[in-house]
């Protein structure tokens, strides 16, 4: 009489043939149940089966085909390394597909586990600490408004340092240049100058 380690068909996984660096789809089985009161005050329960779908990378397989058989799947869920061991007879495994299948020089591939640290780490070098809230930007608001109003009050300032400026520069070059009026000795010693000139172009 043989002995029956499970009640599912053990032939079909076992010619599956899993193996480390195939992506599989494993095909769970779940029974939720939930407990509740009736009239009576007899407590009633009730079960909802639903399939969740697990597809990941097998890093592991352990066993071979004995009746303890199983194999290591491991997923990138949001982010997060997430690794799960099913055996391989297991009744609650509806369905195993093989989805992709890659050739791999190692028994076990443990080694992914560092190499998407290495990544992740790679990554976060990258990032920069930033501490901005909303607040910062309302008092940046608040200090572009009164930082217009200095600007203007510093315009008006500047514009009258100009002014100034070139008020005590038209003064102090009014000081060093002679203001061009002539001495009255000065205009008669030119007058007779002019005269004989007239002379000669009237003799001419």
């Amino acid at each position: 009489m043989e002995k029956v380690i499970t009640p599912v068909k053990v032939e079909e996984r076992t010619k599956l043939g899993i193996k480390p660096g195939d992506t599989v789809r494993v095909h769970q089985k779940i029974v939720e149940t939930k407990k509740g009161k009736a009239a009576n005050k007899k407590e009633t329960t009730t079960s909802n089966a639903r399939t969740q779908v697990f597809e990941g990378l097998v890093i592991a397989v352990k066993h071979g085909k004995e009746a303890g058989a199983s194999f290591t799947v491991r997923a990138t869920l949001s982010g997060i390394g997430v690794e799960r061991i099913f055996p391989l007879y297991a009744p609650f495994i509806e369905k195993i597909e093989i989805v992709k299948r890659s050739k791999v020089r190692r028994a076990k591939l443990y080694f992914i586990r560092e190499k998407v640290a290495r990544e992740v780490k790679r990554q976060l070098r990258n990032m920069r600490i930033m501490n901005v809230s909303t607040t910062d930007f309302a008092l940046d608001a608040s200090k572009d408004a009164s930082g217009d109003q200095s600007a203007k009050q510093i315009d008006l300032a500047e514009k009258a340092d100009e002014v100034e400026a070139e008020a005590s520069a038209n003064a102090a070059i009014a000081a060093s240049e002679p203001l061009g009026e002539e001495s009255p000795e000065e205009m008669i010693a030119e007058v007779p100058a002019v005269e004989e000139k007239e002379e000669e172009k009237t003799a001419a």
